[in-house]
C-alpha cells in the first residue's frame, strides 16, 4: 500500500507528514460472530491459501483444533473451546487471528522505524524486510499473536488482507465464510450490525449476549459477539487486555531519554570541538645524551 496510508510507525512517535494531509479514509472492521460460527475452519484454509502459508501437521491430542496455535505459518487459527452446561458438553468457537488494536502495544514497543505500521484504515502490518527479528512485539502483545519465524528469524502475523482490502476486497477468510459468521465493513456499518444482533441475541434468552471491542487497546480492528460476555476468558480471550506499563515506559521515558542523550553528546562534542580544538598530543621530548657513558666505556679498554 502507499505510504500515504501510514498514520503511524514503530520507531517514531509522530504522525507521517504525508497521512496529515491525505484525504479521510474510513477505518475497516472485521467482525466475528461466535453465536454463527460452526468451526469448520474454512476461513483458517482460506487465509493459508491466500498467503501462501503451511503450517506443519500436528498431532492429535484430543481436539479438533489443529495446529495447536498460531505460528508463523499460522496467521488465522480456529479455537474449540470445550465446556460442560446441563450435563451437556458444548464447543464455542474463536476465530483466532490480529485484533489490530486502535493502541497496537506491538507498534509501541517495537524500536525499528517502519517495521511495523498502522495504516489509515486501522490494519495493523508487518515489514518483515525491516524486521530485525528482537521479538519485542511477540511480548508486548496482549493477544498473544504474533510469531517469530524459526528460519529468518522475522516475525509474521495477520495483515488483515491488506493486498485485498487496498483494492476494495474483503480479507479472505470473511470471504469464504459460509455461515455469515464473519463479515467486514466499516467500522460504523459493522458495530451497527454488532448492536442490532446482541438485542436478537438478549432477545431469545442470551442475557449476557455482548461485544468484545476492549477499551484498553483503545478499541479493536476485530470485534467479537459473544454469548457471554462477562466470560471472554472461556473463549480464550484475555478479559481486560492492555498495553502493559514496561511497554508504555519504553516508549515514554526510555526512547526519549536515550534520543535526549544522543543529541546532548552530539552537542557537547561540537562545543568542545568550536571553543576548545582538537586535542593534539605533542611527542615527548628525546631524553639527553648521556655523554659520561662513553667516557666511561672508553676508560674501561684503555
Amino acid at each position: 500500500m502507499s505510504a500515504q496510508d501510514i498514520i503511524l510507525s514503530s520507531g517514531t512517535s509522530e504522525l507521517t507528514p504525508a497521512a496529515q494531509v491525505r484525504r479521510k479514509v474510513a477505518k475497516m472492521t472485521k467482525l466475528f460472530d461466535a453465536t454463527k460460527c460452526n468451526g469448520c475452519k474454512a476461513c483458517q484454509v482460506a487465509c493459508s491459501e491466500w498467503n501462501d502459508l503451511r503450517a506443519p501437521i500436528g498431532e492429535f491430542s484430543g481436539s479438533y483444533q489443529n495446529p495447536a496455535d498460531l505460528s508463523s505459518e499460522c496467521w488465522t487459527l480456529m479455537k474449540f473451546h470445550e465446556f460442560k452446561k446441563n450435563d451437556k458438553m458444548h464447543w464455542q468457537f474463536t476465530h483466532t487471528a490480529c485484533m489490530h488494536c486502535d493502541d497496537p502495544a506491538c507498534l509501541t514497543a517495537c524500536s525499528t522505524k517502519g517495521a511495523i505500521v498502522q495504516r489509515s484504515n486501522g490494519t495493523v502490518d508487518f515489514d518483515s524486510d525491516k524486521c530485525t527479528g528482537c521479538g519485542y512485539c511477540v511480548s508486548a502483545c496482549p493477544f498473544n499473536i504474533p510469531r517469530l519465524d524459526p528460519i529468518d528469524q522475522k516475525a509474521y502475523k495477520c495483515t488483515m488482507c491488506a493486498d485485498r482490502t487496498q483494492i476494495g476486497l474483503e480479507p479472505a477468510c470473511v470471504k469464504t465464510c459460509i455461515t455469515g459468521a464473519l463479515r467486514f465493513g466499516t467500522r460504523e456499518d459493522m458495530l451497527f450490525y454488532a448492536d442490532l444482533r446482541v438485542k436478537q441475541l438478549k432477545e431469545k434468552g442470551y442475557a449476557n449476549a455482548g461485544l468484545y471491542n476492549p477499551e484498553g487497546v483503545g478499541g479493536t480492528g476485530m470485534v467479537m459477539i459473544l454469548h457471554d460476555i462477562n466470560q471472554p476468558e472461556s473463549y480464550g480471550l484475555p478479559a481486560d487486555p492492555k498495553t502493559s506499563l514496561p511497554v508504555k515506559l519504553w516508549q515514554d521515558v526510555v526512547k526519549p531519554l536515550g534520543a535526549v542523550g544522543i543529541i546532548a553528546t552530539a552537542a557537547v562534542a561540537i562545543a568542545h570541538r568550536i571553543t576548545v580544538g582538537r586535542n593534539i598530543v605533542e611527542e615527548d621530548e628525546p631524553a639527553a645524551y648521556d655523554h659520561s657513558h662513553d667516557d666511561n666505556h672508553k676508560s674501561d679498554k684503555e
